[in-house]
């Protein structure tokens, strides 16, 4: 049998970038890490009364009374049981890992959605991404960012992002091809077929990415407390590691109605755009 020593020319690999690259991930975990701290901060600089009133104003505006009822009882729930500063915590961690997966991810699935060549190189990276153990990404970003917020951050990103790259591109190529036509026939410019045609038709599919990127980054983030991220997921760890039962059942309980909270609130926003169009 051939003995292929794929471990071994990655470790040397990863040990080359550390060896090479060390300032550029100190300026990238320094800058991380000021952003999520500053993300925490906002969140947890208001009364819980106030934010728990932005968020069922939110949910009313976009989901309707039934979101509504959910989103106050279940942020109450988590304000009673004493979990609201790591639940910010929590919060502050998703939508940054979120938002810097659709940074990257969005403008990706444009690319491959306009190019055939560029979605044959990055298919097979998207399923190496998914299907990939979602801990097996905790060793490198360990490495590279030591322990803490950044490295679940980063792990978080590359486990989130190929929703939001297949769904935009998805969305893109299932712009009718008799629109593409009519506006190419009135002499649109590639970037005005972009913006004011296809993104607008696609917008319904690129928040069903948004959306699932966003559950995605809440399940890596619970995972990340294992290298010191924080949050609920700090709790869940507790529970298992010290037998404290009721307070990992508290945790689970926060973490299932943020995920609900969060899924049906930008759920809402895609169904209402598809509504419009």
């Amino acid at each position: 049998m051939i003995n292929l020593p794929i471990g071994t020319v990655f470790e040397a690999f990863i040990n080359w970038l550390r060896l090479n690259f060390d300032g550029l991930f100190t300026v990238v975990r320094t800058g991380l890490l000021s952003f999520i701290t500053g993300f925490e901060d906002v969140l947890l600089f208001f009364p819980a009364i106030v934010v728990i009133a932005l968020f069922v104003l939110l949910a009313w505006r976009v989901a309707g009374r039934g979101v509504t009822v959910f989103t106050l009882v279940g942020l109450t729930l988590i304000y009673s049981m004493d979990l609201w500063t790591q639940t910010m915590q929590t919060l502050a961690l998703v939508l940054t890992s979120a938002l810097i997966a659709l940074v990257i991810g969005i403008p990706v699935g444009i690319w491959t959605s306009r190019s055939d060549k560029a979605d044959r190189i990055v298919r097979p990276i998207l399923d190496f991404m998914q299907t990939m153990p979602a801990f097996v990404y905790l060793i490198p970003a360990i490495l590279f960012f030591k322990l803490g917020k950044v490295p679940g951050a980063v792990s978080t990103v590359i486990f989130a992002m190929p929703p939001a790259v297949r769904l935009t591109s998805l969305g893109i190529r299932q712009v009718p091809a008799d629109v593409v036509e009519a506006a190419k026939s009135f002499g649109s410019t590639p970037g005005q077929l972009l913006f004011k045609v296809q993104l607008p038709i696609a917008i319904p599919t690129i928040l069903a990415g948004v959306n699932q990127t966003i559950m995605l980054s809440l399940s890596m983030v619970v995972i990340s407390a294992m290298i010191g991220a924080g949050g609920l997921g700090e709790e869940v760890l507790k529970g298992i590691t010290q037998l404290k039962i009721g307070r990992g059942f508290e945790s689970g309980v926060a973490v299932v109605v943020l995920a609900m909270i969060l899924d049906r609130i930008s759920q809402s926003f895609a169904n209402n755009k598809r509504k419009k169009t």
